[in-house]
């Protein structure tokens, strides 16, 4: 099974998709005028400038409960393995992808939030939604609901739960079958408990979790200050192929950086979206300028202080592709969350294990409950409202149980599953929003339109020609908040 899915993701993730992505952030931000620079400051400030309704959640939380999806086991483990695979150049090509992707998410995020609906007495929405409504396309949306459904519900899970069950056994030598249990059943407390709670748990814990890595990190920097030119010099080199000792994996250092940047920061991806489409907006852009900096959080940010930490303290190896290592400081230890415990404990012992250990619980906890978030909202775009209950019920359990299996199950299985299912997902999703890029472009250019005449923009599809935009009615417009 595992050599079948190893194929599988052979092509899916071929060059093509590496291409897709890269000349998806590059087409997206030329058109865009690069507004992932431009907007920088707006971002922030409306970060903290709305409000939730009955119907909608706030501005921050949809933003928080975008970073849980983002925010995980990629920035911990992912980066590691890609250090690992493509040697140190692996992370500039994640802060590429994480650049340019920006402009992609900022696009699915605008179209999550024109093509949103109401539904059970809350917004939904996501590419399926937007594919059915902009495109018209059906079978196309059904078909993106299916695929993320599954991935969301049975693949991703156990990527973090694997990731949480290795990291709590190397600290604290706590059994697998035991963090499993455990993890469960947190799960099983908060998605239990509606899309409130969900954005509740993730607007709580996400903002104390990235500061509290973060601010390790600065620590680690700040005793490495005189380092930090060499390291990011090491990081550009290997990059381009110019470092000696990384000279011949050029492709890998772009591939591996490419895919785990796009497992970590979700850009272009299709996930996030339903975390923009649940939030009350009084347009469209403003969660989609939102949605554009959470990806900086993921990998400007969190990602960058996992990766020179690593390097700092040189606790890494790198894989040859022709056999053995070309760099193996750390023999016998798996590319994983063993590279970034390691790192930390050098400089402090006592520290370290148990330090990434619960920033890893907390990261891989808040991502499993967006996935979660993701599935449901797939499932009551494929199913009547009335019928949602049982068949609600089994995706619930089907999860629980995916994150269960995924904690006493290989590391190499849990990430092959969730790979196939990042792919498939990225490849539905990117040429829906290339297909449909012209009514967030229109939003885009009537949001710039209406700043610069000095007033607060008022989002009108009809007056743009946007149809389909079903809650962006007049009566609506006059209940959003701002």
């Amino acid at each position: 099974m595992e050599q079948l899915i190893n194929a599988i993701n052979g092509i899916i993730w071929s060059n093509a998709l590496i291409i897709l992505c890269l000349g998806t952030g590059i087409y997206f931000s030329v058109l865009t005028r690069f507004l992932q620079l431009r907007y920088v400051g707006q971002m922030v400030k409306l970060l903290f400038g709305g409000k939730s309704s009955q119907k909608g959640v706030s501005s921050f939380q949809a933003f928080s409960l975008a970073v849980a999806g983002r925010v995980g086991t990629g920035n911990i483990a992912g980066v590691a393995t890609a250090i690992a695979m493509g040697g140190p150049g692996a992370i500039f090509w994640m802060w590429i992808v994480a650049f340019l992707g920006s402009a992609s998410a900022f696009v699915e995020a605008v179209l999550a939030q024109i093509y949103k609906e109401v539904k059970d007495g809350q917004y939904r929405g996501g590419p399926a939604f937007y594919i059915d409504k902009g495109l018209g396309i059906k079978w196309y949306a059904t078909l993106f609901a299916v695929v993320t459904a599954v991935s969301s519900a049975a693949f991703f899970p156990g990527v973090q739960s694997n990731t949480i069950a290795s990291s709590m056994e190397n600290a604290f030598n706590i059994p697998a079958i035991y963090t499993g249990v455990a993890v469960t059943i947190l799960v099983a407390l908060i998605i239990f408990g509606g899309v409130k709670r969900i954005s509740k748990t993730a607007e709580i814990i996400v903002p104390f979790m990235a500061f509290a890595y973060i601010l390790m990190a600065v620590v680690i920097i700040l005793i490495n200050i005189n380092e930090v030119p060499e390291v990011f010099g090491l990081i550009i080199r290997s990059a381009f192929d110019l470092e000696p000792a990384f000279a011949g994996i050029f492709g890998m250092a772009i591939s591996w950086g490419v895919k785990r940047g796009i497992y970590s920061n979700e850009a272009g991806l299709g996930t996030a979206p339903h975390a923009a489409a649940a939030a009350e907006a009084s347009y469209p852009a403003k969660q989609g300028l939102i949605q554009a900096f959470s990806v900086y959080i993921d990998t400007l940010f969190v990602c960058t202080a996992t990766g020179l930490m690593i390097l700092f303290t040189d606790q890494y190896n790198v894989v040859n592709p022709e056999g053995g290592f070309l760099v193996e400081n750390m023999a016998g230890v798996p590319a994983g969350t063993g590279y970034t415990q390691n790192a930390v404990s050098i400089h402090f012992p006592s520290l370290g294990p148990g330090f990434i250990a619960i920033s890893l619980f907390l990261f891989a906890l808040t991502t499993i409950v967006a996935y979660y978030y993701i599935a449901e909202t797939n499932l009551s775009f494929l199913v009547k409202e009335s019928t949602m209950g049982w068949k609600l019920t089994v995706m619930r359990l089907l999860l629980l149980g995916a994150v269960f299996y995924g904690s006493i199950k290989t590391a190499e299985a849990a990430w092959a599953l969730g790979d196939m299912g990042v792919g498939l997902v990225a490849w539905l999703n990117i040429i829906a929003i290339i297909l449909l890029r012209k009514p967030a472009l229109l939003a885009l250019k009537d949001y710039q339109t209406q700043l610069k005449a000095g007033v607060d923009p008022v989002f009108d599809p009809e007056r743009l020609g946007i149809k389909g935009s079903v809650e962006w009615t007049t009566v609506e417009k006059e209940k959003n908040v701002v």
